[in-house]
């Protein structure tokens, strides 16, 4: 049982294995999307950054051994404001002079390297202006006339804004896009591990619906071939245990033989030497006493040794067909075959109740039920005593009641007298020499036509009231 639980699901476990390292994949390919997407953003940012940078550097020129940036009012107003964020420049002369632009734009860092993605002499680095950050880049241009010639440094920086936002749905797009593949290929691997499991669950419901005595194989093709093996080991068992079953059999069908013949060959014996004694007046009484004491004891035990090979041949029933048998007719020929022992016994037998209804079982244990429960009462009724047999047929079920005038059963026992071999208090002391196996024969009997077996108390608070509850049998469809 703990290892059985250990195991779990095996859908589970397909579905954890499979899963699992393909969330663990997707997250690993969404950080590196991202993270390549963000590159390539950076990229094309740049290159417009660098173009931004080299339309400003065609406007520097040298005039009058002076470097002077022409740039018109309206590149101004380009530069300074964009549309999602704001661009700053800076235009430096061969000396370090602010030609144009805003002076306190950061420096270039002494360790920022040349940029080696574009054949310009140009340095992209972050930095802080005005309390934003802030992209630059650096273009150094060479600028010359007939008089000199040297290196101008054109910056141009901007704000990230359009960076970040492009940044973030970059990132949204992303994992949208991910958990769609995560959500689609789960719902894929879940169909395809039910398609692969249902062959199993087709062979589970296969043996579920199977009638328990059906030990036949069952058929390896029905499942994969790695489960065929597992398959046919089972039927490897259940051929094992259809031998055993066989086996017991032969020794119920052998034991009956072997047991009644020596039994009622010892009855007979015990009624001759009655019979004997009976012709021989001055026997003694004590022997006539042994005599009668030994037919007792040899009815009793060939009545417990037809309980015995009964309640087996219950257990191993091979033919669980039901057909429809009418109750009344079974209760009415057990009660004229008990006729004469109830009457021997003092004991009046009544049969009740005129309707007629069908049950689904099976007549030869039907018959069986009705005398054991005829019999028990006639054991347990004192004489001059009653015992009523009613059979009451309802919409949905009929009802059979066996009431006799006897002891009874006591509330707290009426569960445990079921069981075999065990009797009541009460019961032994009206019949010692009962088996106590006819009420577990009942149970039986009842469990396999699906009644339910019920004990109560008589009409009038005396003796035992067992009621069985068949379900009715249902008409077969009209042609």
């Amino acid at each position: 049982m703990k290892a059985m639980l250990a195991m779990g699901s095996l859908r589970g476990q397909l579905l954890r294995w499979l899963l699992l390292p393909l969330v663990l994949l997707e997250i690993f390919n969404t950080i590196s999307v991202y993270y390549n997407a963000v590159d390539a953003a950076d990229m094309a940012y740049d290159r417009s950054l660098l173009a931004s940078t080299r339309a400003l550097a065609e406007r520097v020129s040298v005039e009058d051994g002076k470097v002077v940036a022409d740039v018109p009012y309206v590149a101004l107003d380009s530069f300074e404001t964009d549309t999602l964020g704001r661009i700053y420049y800076k235009v430096t002369g061969i000396n370090g002079e602010t030609v144009s632009g805003y002076d306190d734009l950061p420096a270039v860092p002494a360790n920022v390297p040349r940029s080696e993605n574009y054949p310009a002499l140009v340095r992209f680095y972050h930095a802080n202006y005005n309390g934003q950050p802030i992209r630059i880049a650096a273009l150094l241009q060479p600028v010359y006339d007939n008089n000199m010639r040297g290196i101008a440094l054109i910056q141009v920086g901007e704000t990230l804004d359009a960076r970040k936002g492009l940044t973030r749905k970059i990132l949204y797009d992303t994992i949208a896009w991910q958990a769609s593949v995560v959500l689609v290929a789960g719902l894929l691997v879940w169909f395809a591990v039910k398609l692969v499991l249902r062959p199993l669950m087709q062979l589970k419901q296969e043996v579920e619906a199977r009638d328990v005595s059906d030990l036949s194989d069952l058929d390896p093709a029905l499942v994969h071939k790695e489960v065929r093996p597992l398959v046919q080991a089972m039927n490897a068992s259940t051929t094992r245990v259809a031998g055993l079953i066989a086996s017991q059999r032969r020794f119920i069908a052998d034991a009956s033989h072997q047991l009644r013949t020596p039994l009622t060959v010892l009855k007979t014996q015990a009624e001759l030497a009655q019979r004997e004694l009976e012709r021989t007046p001055s026997t003694a009484q004590e022997l006539r006493n042994v005599v009668a004491s030994m037919a007792a004891t040899t009815d009793s035990t060939v009545h417990l040794a037809n309980r015995l090979l009964m309640l087996a041949r219950i257990e191993h029933n091979e033919n669980r067909e039901l057909v429809a048998v009418p109750l009344r007719e079974t209760v009415q020929q057990v009660a004229l075959e008990l006729a004469l022992s109830a009457v021997g016994r003092g004991i009046d037998l009544a049969l009740e109740g005129d309707g007629e209804a069908e049950v689904n079982g099976q007549a030869l244990l039907l018959h069986e039920l009705v005398s054991n429960l005829v019999d028990n009462a006639l054991h347990y009724t004192p004489r001059g005593g009653n015992v009523v047999l009613r059979v009451l047929p309802g919409e949905s079920e009929v009802l059979l009641e066996v009431e006799d005038s006897g002891p009874g059963i006591p509330p707290e026992d009426r569960e445990r007298v079921f069981s075999p071999f065990y009797r009541a208090s009460a019961t032994m002391q009206a019949n010692p020499g009962g088996s106590g196996l006819g009420l577990a024969i009942v149970r039986d009997i009842a469990a396999m036509h699906h009644a339910i077996l019920e004990l109560g108390n008589g009409s009038d608070g005396r003796g035992l009231l067992v009621r069985v509850r068949f379900p009715r049998a249902t008409p077969p469809p009209a042609a």
